[in-house]
């Protein structure tokens, strides 16, 4: 799946979710404060700089070089989730908090 496309799903299903909310609750704020936090989650998750973060966590602190290599220009624009423990623990624990947050507010 390209980045691109991801990003399509993804507001496809953001767009079903705020229906969603929004027949449910009939409450205009409630879908509004959906598609805020939607947004913010995709951006979160789809939109950085995958090819500064995919590194090392040691490695974050160094600069990357200007210059890329012609292979990096030439990759597929697949979209490769590298495993790193720390970065999954920081996503998961501030997704965690914004989803707590937003269904507080839904479900209130």
């Amino acid at each position: 799946m390209t980045r691109d496309e991801a990003l399509q799903r993804s507001l496809v299903a953001l767009a079903l979710a705020m229906a969603l909310v929004g027949i449910f609750t009939w409450s205009f704020k409630k879908m509004l404060a959906t598609y805020v936090f939607g947004l913010f989650s995709v951006c979160g998750i789809l939109l950085p700089d995958w090819e500064f973060f995919d590194r090392d966590f040691s490695q974050w602190f160094i600069p990357m070089p200007a210059a890329r290599s012609a292979a990096a220009d030439r990759a597929d624009d697949t979209w490769k989730f590298k495993f790193y423990p720390l970065r999954v623990a920081v996503l998961a624990t501030i997704y965690s908090f914004g989803f707590y947050k937003w269904w507080k507010y839904v479900s209130s």
